[in-house]
């Protein structure tokens, strides 16, 4: 029988003073999905991720890996887990390759086994050729990967990847979604949690926000981006404008006479959008939205006053 890669049911905790990490959560992520875990700080993100390591004990509720109850089957359960934490961990002053081999150890590998599986994570995510380098010289894009690497190494079900590209550089960030496409795409379930939402609409088949503990929205990326109440399109003229012009039931800005910021409520379309342009004798020569898709629905859920609507 096939079990989700990840249960929560009824999942609730508290901190010291009353602050709520999660309030009843129940969350399912489906074997092999690749999962985007997205809210503002202090949203109970971390709460999750500790609850799956056995770092933090829920008050109330179950959380199961792969059918495994944490509960009860913690060492099962958490065999089945790779895990990359926000901050570097490792000794900066060791060898690539010796930071993941005891990592490997760890997990009851063999010193050969442990050497091999080295060779092959190394591999993978590109660090093949620094395997005796220390750690302290690379990169911060690279050390993440190596990060990674580590958590590959005993070949897990499940990788928690724990805001895996803040602090590093737009090219190195391109790279590690490449590595994560990858990865996923082999079999690996990854839970992503991230505060860059290009990055998780990029890369998510599946959804969830946090707010307060609670999940405000969740389901299929497309779906959830479907059910945006407006989104904001920023048109460039091909001739300039003397007056804003009527464009409802759209809303119009004039930034600069060249400029229009567009906003398009649900029951709009595009199309009708630009035959009412045409009508106006207005020809578009770019467009662009002004916000990512992902952070308008996020902002329409948790954002000004939108907290208060979800809620």
């Amino acid at each position: 029988m096939s079990h989700p890669a990840i249960t929560l049911e009824g999942v609730a905790k508290r901190y010291a003073g009353g602050r709520v990490g999660l309030d009843g959560v129940d969350l399912g992520v489906a074997d092999g999905s690749f999962f985007g875990l997205l809210g503002p700080n202090g949203a109970g993100k971390t709460t999750v991720i500790g609850l799956l390591t056995s770092l933090v004990r829920p008050d109330a509720g179950r959380v199961r890996v792969f059918g495994h109850d944490l509960d009860g089957e913690a060492v099962a359960a958490k065999a089945c887990l790779g895990v990359v934490p926000q901050e570097v961990n490792f000794n900066s002053f060791e060898p690539v390759a010796e930071i993941v081999e005891t990592q490997a150890a760890y997990y009851g590998l063999s010193p050969r086994r442990a050497r091999q599986r080295a060779g092959e994570v190394l591999a993978q995510v590109g660090l093949a050729d620094r395997r005796h380098q220390t750690a302290w010289g690379l990169s911060g894009g690279l050390k993440r990967r190596l990060m990674i690497a580590r958590a590959l190494v005993h070949q897990p079900r499940l990788l928690l990847l724990d805001e895996p590209t803040a602090g590093v550089d737009l090219e190195a960030r391109h790279a590690t979604w490449d590595l994560m496409r990858q990865l996923n795409g082999s079999g690996v379930t990854i839970l992503l949690t991230t505060h860059y939402l290009e990055e998780a609409e990029a890369l998510c088949d599946e959804l969830a926000i946090l707010d307060q503990g609670r999940i405000l929205a969740g389901g299929g990326t497309a779906a959830m981006l479907h059910g945006l109440r407006h989104q904001t399109l920023v048109l460039e003229l091909a001739a300039p404008v003397a007056a804003v012009p009527d464009l409802a039931p759209a809303i119009v800005h004039c930034p600069d006479a060249w400029t229009l910021e567009v906003e398009i409520p649900e029951t709009d379309s595009v199309n009708a959008l630009f035959a009412r342009l045409s009508r106006a004798g207005l020809q578009v020569a770019a467009l662009r939205n002004k916000q990512n898709r992902l952070e308008s629905l996020f902002l329409q859920l948790v954002g000004r006053g939108g907290r208060e609507a979800a809620l």
